[in-house]
């Protein structure tokens, strides 16, 4: 194995989390596929240049995520899940997005209060900073696991109340046609990917190290009127984005 395999000593990030990255990303591109299995500890230890207990850690934490299972006296097996193909376009909706790649399709508000819009907020909804905007945490489960926490901001007093309307129907789409918003396009998405922190790994649950897809959107009505700023966070082991038009 070349340096290039190796992990980087004092680079600020964990070397157990460095080697769970490296081993996600090898069982995404197939490069296990021959024997659906991860090597042996003592491979990867070598692979690495760490020891065994390194190694283990990894791996313990890619178990937690569902992503492997141990075997006693077999080895460490590639639980394989497909992920959801989510589509980002003009017109990105969640429910029509997953469409038929899942059973059972749920949302559920967390959390909502109003609160003064911050720069970033009033800046996306074309607001003055500290004018009063709707904030509504939220969690979209397909097939009973999570693959979405948003926290979504929204004007005021334009959307009051439509938290109410979400929590009952579970769809965004739903709620806004009920504050006669039929139609909505996306403005933009802006994509990065981050390791997860203490509010992922216990709503979307997942293991330390784990890596998340973070989008921050705007949606406007058809008149232009922003109607919705909102940050979502997607584990990446469960959903991938396909970017349309």
């Amino acid at each position: 194995m070349n340096d290039s395999g190796l992990v980087r000593r004092q680079s600020g990030v964990a070397l157990w989390r460095q080697i769970a990255d490296r081993i996600r990303a090898a069982i995404a591109d197939g490069s296990y596929d021959e024997t659906g299995m991860v090597p042996p500890e003592t491979v990867l230890a070598a692979d690495f240049g760490v020891n065994r207990h390194t190694v283990r850690a990894a791996l313990s934490a890619l178990t937690q995520e569902g992503m492997l299972r141990p075997v006693q006296g077999v080895g460490t097996l590639i639980l394989r899940r497909e992920r959801l193909n989510f589509p980002i376009s003009r017109r990105t909706r969640f429910t029509e997005g997953i469409g038929t790649q899942a059973r059972e399709l749920s949302g559920h508000v967390l959390d909502h209060a109003e609160e003064p819009a911050s720069a970033v907020v009033a800046a996306a909804l074309d607001v003055a900073p500290g004018t009063p905007v709707l904030r509504i945490e939220s969690l979209r489960m397909a097939d009973a696991r999570a693959v979405s926490r948003s926290t979504a901001w929204y004007p005021l007093p334009r959307f009051r109340g439509i938290a109410d309307v979400y929590a009952r129907t579970g769809s965004v789409t739903a709620a806004l046609k009920d504050f006669a918003v039929e139609d909505y396009v996306r403005v933009k998405t802006e994509i990065s990917a981050v390791h997860a922190e203490p509010g992922d790994l216990s709503d979307l649950g997942l293991a330390p190290g784990a890596i998340v897809l973070v989008t921050a959107a705007l949606n406007a009505d058809p008149h232009g009127l922003p109607i919705q700023y909102a940050v979502s966070r997607f584990p990446a082991d469960r959903v991938q984005f396909t970017v349309e038009g």
